[in-house]
């Protein structure tokens, strides 16, 4: 027996509005106060209904992540595929990962990083998504790398050893810019990173080669 033409899609919307509500709850109250009450009340469906789509108050969460992280990389995926180097392609993830714009949401998408980082100390479910995600950003890393010793634009390095230690950096700028660290701002994340990058791979990095009109990783809601 196959469903009603439509029902599919509009199962498919009402999904995807129990996500975006999700991340607006968890960031305006944080995931321990988030109830899931208060997610259905924002969409206008029961909670039965979003019990019936996620189960958990964990499982929201995780897919809610899971979500903005899939938004993120196929704008992501676009963006890159602009960029004709490997040095280009690692600016360009870089600044993605630092830079916000105008309409960027970082501050939101971040808070609910934070918990996402907080739950998966006590939740082994939470933590083995965290651990996916995390593989995920390594490998957009390492592909690049990869590529550009591949080719002889950057030197060649452990690849291995490069990428743990830039997502590691990156990691620790995006929770400094989350928290609004009076130190290190978004700018001074990004041009560190570049500077590290460039000195390692052996490639010409300068401030003022940096294309503007980016979006960052922090964004994606």
């Amino acid at each position: 027996m196959s469903l009603p033409e439509g029902v599919s899609s509009e199962q498919d919307d009402r999904r995807e509005q129990i996500l975006r509500s999700a991340l607006d709850v968890i960031s305006e109250r944080g995931f321990p106060d988030a109830r899931i009450s208060d997610v259905a009340e924002r969409v206008g469906v029961s909670p039965a209904l979003v019990i019936y789509y996620f189960k958990t108050k964990d499982r929201l969460l995780t897919e809610a992540m899971r979500h903005a992280e899939d938004a993120w990389y196929a704008s992501g995926s676009r963006r890159l595929a602009e960029r004709d180097s490997a040095a280009g392609k690692l600016e360009e993830l870089v600044a993605m990962s630092t830079l916000p714009q105008p309409e960027d949401e970082s501050g939101e998408t971040w808070a609910v990083w934070l918990d996402l980082w907080a739950q998966s100390v006590r939740h082994p479910g939470v933590a083995k998504v965290r651990q996916e995600f995390d593989e995920r950003w390594r490998e957009a890393i390492r592909s690049i790398v990869r590529d550009g010793c591949a080719a002889g634009e950057f030197l060649k390095v452990d690849v291995e050893e490069f990428t743990l230690v830039m997502s590691a950096m990156l990691d620790g700028f995006a929770i400094q810019i989350a928290l609004t660290d009076p130190v290190v701002d978004a700018e001074t994340a990004f041009s560190t990173s570049m500077k590290f990058a460039s000195e390692r791979l052996g490639f010409e990095w300068s401030p003022a080669k940096r294309r503007s009109g980016r979006v960052s990783r922090a964004a994606q809601a």
